[in-house]
């Protein structure tokens, strides 16, 4: 296709608990995977006119979390890497950024298993919400597509927390 512009990293193990397993899966994937796929694209971003990374990582990532320790700390990880990203690659044109995304909900995703599984914690978390719902996939979605585009031309390092006003209760 002749080279890569944009990369976006948004794998995640969903390492959840305070396990081994959970660690090492969010280690792993989270963060390890969001090295990897940017070392690998490098040289081609390089040759890019208007190159850019984003980084995809969660509210999570900036308050503690009794119950997802190892997610958080890992999406804590993925925001500071981006800063590391962002200066290590400005010099060489390549703009690099983050998402944190709120709680999202979507068919076949956590937050729709939760409304039935645990319907306490789904609206407590709800409740948490100045905007009454959780948000979709399309409104991350859209500032990636902001990020990744000739508008953000002089934004990088920065992280942009989409959750409608989660982080706020």
């Amino acid at each position: 296709l002749g080279g890569i512009d944009v990369l976006v990293n948004n794998a995640s193990g969903f390492g959840m608990g305070d396990s081994d397993e959970g660690w090492e899966k969010g280690l792993n994937v989270d963060v390890m995977a969001t090295v990897r796929a940017s070392r690998a694209a490098l040289p081609f971003l390089e040759a890019s006119t208007d190159a850019s990374i984003i980084n995809v990582a969660s509210i999570s990532g900036y308050r503690a979390s009794v119950r997802t320790p190892a997610y958080a700390a890992v999406k804590a990880a993925v925001i500071q890497y981006t800063t590391s990203q962002a200066a290590a690659l400005a010099p060489k044109g390549i703009r690099v950024n983050c998402v944190a995304p709120g709680s999202i909900e979507f068919p076949g995703g956590t937050w729709e298993a939760r409304r039935t599984s645990d319907p306490a914690l789904y609206n407590r978390v709800l409740a948490s919400i100045p905007f009454g719902r959780l948000g979709t996939p399309e409104e991350v979605a859209h500032v990636v597509l902001f990020l990744a585009s000739p508008y953000a031309g002089w934004v990088t390092a920065q992280t942009v927390v989409v959750d409608g006003g989660q982080l706020l209760g």
